[in-house]
């Protein structure tokens, strides 16, 4: 059963770009796990104060797939990049 995920992210201060750079990096992991990212979007400048940095629409195929992406050992490793760039992350289940 496929599974269908709205993930938003939350840049530290003035770090969009390198959350960018973090997420070009681990999306491009996404294909050897079944996953697909369906819709990436940033949120413009002078978005609402607490908004999200960053919104994703992502799919894997099932269970087995997500699980080897969150344990894929390439992502992990970038824990401190991601650390240095992401304050916040939020991920929901949806159907799309």
């Amino acid at each position: 059963m496929a599974i269908q995920l709205c993930v938003l992210l939350w840049a530290r201060d003035r770090q969009e770009e390198a959350l960018a750079d973090y997420e070009d990096a681990v999306l491009a992991l996404l294909a050897e796990h079944d996953g697909r990212l369906l819709q990436r979007a940033r949120t413009l400048p002078g978005a609402a104060e607490g908004s999200p940095a960053e919104i994703q629409m992502i799919e894997f195929d099932g269970q087995t797939g997500y699980d080897g992406y969150m344990a894929d050992k390439r992502r992990l490793a970038l824990a401190d990049q991601r650390d240095a760039a992401v304050a916040r992350t939020e991920i929901y289940q949806v159907t799309i």
